[in-house]
């Protein structure tokens, strides 16, 4: 519960609080005057002392009142702009932007794009104020406390054109928010600064560096919620991809496994301060589970609570984790196994997957049925490999 307090001249106008029953009770008032008492020869009123011991009296009462007043907690996640039409019955249209020829949910997050062959890590809103010359003008806000991790002012290196990544620590996760296609960047605004929720941060455009480029009527801010999968992430990068170029370090989108954020913000509104990210994120659906020989790489210290406890690992010693991912490659929960708990020598194993999952959204293209018989692809190989360099 917030309460918003003038202090007055007449500081017993506004009331006392009583929040126990959340009503204003009065106090009697002041007496008030005209005259200047402290000037010389000005007689002061004989109830002066009392008034302010009265005001001192008021202020440590409220002090004290609001010290124990229930707290509600903050939402930690906001939208991004003043678009709020998700939360609006049958708003969708106002609020995603498709892309072009197609519904607005291709504008979603997910397997929405070229017929469910093609992942679209986030979602694209629409603008709602625009410039005489019909550019976007809709600030763009920070949907949580954080700090900046990231700029890209030079849009010809990503097809995000100019975007800025926010790092963010919600329920005891370490989250990044990342916000694209940005007309410009707020003046001033650098790498480690302190932003809070809804603080603007840039204004919407439609900078890219497509060959088709975004119009006018598309206009958008591409707003994805991302976890980390390793800062050893260069390393990996020019390890597996020889000659190609990583203009964005830690920061190429690679390296951020992305979760829905219209499934977030309306988890969130749903159960308000019970929200739980944790939980949220172990709740996703399962792809597959992968049984990996390593022991030691950064998603364990980064997302510990992701991590479920095996006594037995615990008393013989950890020989790899069981990890399961969903069909973005998150991994979204890691079992410590002992050596006699892992069958085979070889360094990633495919354990289970789910058919339907894979049926369902198949664009990330993770594993695949060979002889009847289940597989990493490339890319799956890739997404663990990552996570474990």
């Amino acid at each position: 519960m917030i309460f918003r307090i003038v202090l007055a001249r007449s500081f017993c106008r506004v009331g006392l609080i009583n929040l126990a029953v959340g009503r204003v009770t009065p106090c009697a008032p002041f007496e008030t005057s005209t005259q200047n008492h402290d000037a010389p020869g000005v007689p002061r009123p004989a109830n002066a002392a009392g008034s302010s011991a009265r005001i001192a009296a008021a202020i440590a009462t409220w002090t004290v009142l609001l010290a124990s007043a229930p707290q509600i907690p903050a939402q930690p996640f906001q939208l991004p702009t003043a678009n709020h039409a998700l939360f609006e019955p049958g708003g969708e249209e106002q609020f995603f932007a498709g892309t072009v020829g197609k519904p607005w949910t291709s504008g979603c997050f997910g397997c929405v794009r070229t017929e469910g062959r093609q992942m679209h890590e986030g979602l694209d809103i629409r603008c709602r104020q625009r410039d005489q010359r019909g550019e976007p003008t809709d600030p763009v806000m920070a949907t949580a406390d954080g700090t900046v991790a990231y700029l890209n002012t030079k849009p010809s290196l990503s097809n995000f054109g100019n975007y800025i990544v926010l790092r963010h620590a919600v329920g005891g996760l370490e989250i990044y928010s990342n916000y694209a296609h940005l007309r410009d960047l707020r003046p001033g605004l650098k790498a480690g600064q302190a932003v809070k929720a809804g603080e603007t941060i840039a204004t919407m455009g439609r900078t890219a560096n497509t060959h088709e480029g975004i119009s006018k009527d598309r206009a958008h801010v591409h707003f994805e919620l991302n976890l980390f999968v390793n800062d050893r992430f260069p390393a990996w990068y020019k390890k597996t991809f020889p000659g190609q170029r990583n203009d964005h370090g830690v920061w190429n989108g690679q390296n951020l496994a992305g979760l829905d954020p219209q499934l977030v913000l309306l988890e969130q509104r749903k159960t308000g301060p019970k929200f739980d990210l944790v939980r949220f994120i172990q709740g996703r659906t399962e792809l597959c589970r992968v049984v990996v020989r390593a022991t030691d790489f950064p998603w364990l210290k980064r997302y510990p609570a992701l991590i479920r406890s095996n006594a037995r690992a615990a008393k013989e010693g950890i020989a790899g984790y069981e990890v399961a991912l969903d069909f973005n490659a998150v991994p979204f929960e890691l079992i410590p196994r002992a050596a006699a708990e892992i069958k085979g020598r070889a360094k990633f194993q495919l354990l289970s997957v789910n058919e339907a999952e894979s049926r369902k959204n198949p664009c990330r293209r993770l594993v695949t049925q060979r002889g009847g018989r289940w597989e990493l692809t490339s890319r799956g190989l890739n997404a663990v490999e990552l996570l474990t360099y």
